[in-house]
Order: C-alpha cells, then structure tokens, then sequence
C-alpha cells in the first residue's frame, strides 16, 4: 500500500511539473516560422520583437473550436478594459480560408498568424498546446507573466494586465 501510495505522489509531482509556467520560449518555438496574413513566414522571434516593450496577449485559437468561440465575448470585454495591451493571434486552423473567415467573422482586432502544423505540430509541441483557447501574457521586457491560461481564467488574466500598467 504504501508503494502504491508513493507511486501515486511521484506520478502527480510528474505530471504537476510538467504543467509549470514558464518564463522564457525555447530555442525550437522561438525559431518556428508562422504565417502572416499575406502568407510570408515569419519566425516566432520577429513576431515578439514587434511586440518588445508592451505588454502582450497571445491567444491562441481556431475557427473550429466551440471553446475559443464561447470565449470571445470575455475576451473582447478584456481587450475594451485593456486598451494598451498588444494582442497577438495565433491560429491552429486546418485552412488559410478557414483562419482567414473566422478573423473577419468574430471580428478579431489584433496581429495574426496562422500556426501551419497544428497543435500537435513543431510549433504547439514546443509551447506546449494541450487546449484551445489558451492565452499567454508577457510582460514589456519580453518576460512570460502567465504561460497557460485557458477560457475560464479571465479574471486572472485581467488582474495580471491591470498591474502591468
């Protein structure tokens, strides 16, 4: 019983570990070129130094997910309550049509990139994408404030922006 108890311990500390926030990219999603709307890729990298010195929101997203959809109403209310902050997208859908309809359909205001792998692709694998709608916020020193939000943690991801500024 008790190795049973001290394989359970050892397997949540596992698990629990491997969820942690993070405060930096690695080298691999920093170095993934994305899609901009025009289609010219565009590395990860240059897509935050676009965004050096503001606080930043990164949601990423799709089309085809009902979450991410039930969640823009929120997400919106948190853009209108925090105009300075710069508010970057990134898309999981299978198309550029796809991607392309659902920004002019939610009426997303923001950069956009559109993530050509997937979630399960170089790219998600190395930001950790296990669930859409997550949100990243990172600081104006380029320093990640909160690493995995997801729809229903609204409330902290507006408290974490108001201290920003």
């Amino acid at each position: 019983m008790k190795k049973i108890f001290l394989s359970f311990i050892a397997i949540f500390a596992f698990i629990s570990c491997t969820k942690a926030q993070k405060t930096s990219f690695s080298d691999e999603a920093l170095k993934t070129n994305l899609s901009n709307l025009e289609g010219t890729p565009v590395a990860f990298s240059e897509i935050l130094k676009k965004h050096n010195g503001k606080t930043t929101v990164i949601e990423i997203w799709a089309s085809w997910c009902s979450d991410c959809v039930k969640a823009m109403p929120k997400f919106k209310e948190l853009q209108a309550s925090n105009p300075n902050v710069d508010y970057v997208f990134l898309s999981m859908d299978k198309t550029v049509e796809k991607w392309k309809s659902g920004i002019e359909k939610y009426e997303l205001v923001g950069d956009h990139y559109l993530v050509a792998d997937g979630m399960k692709g170089v790219f998600g694998k190395a930001v950790d994408v296990d669930w859409i709608p997550r949100y990243i916020i990172i600081d104006k020193n380029g320093k990640i404030l909160t690493y995995r939000a997801i729809e229903t943690d609204f409330a902290q991801i507006d408290k974490t922006l108001k201290s920003q500024q």
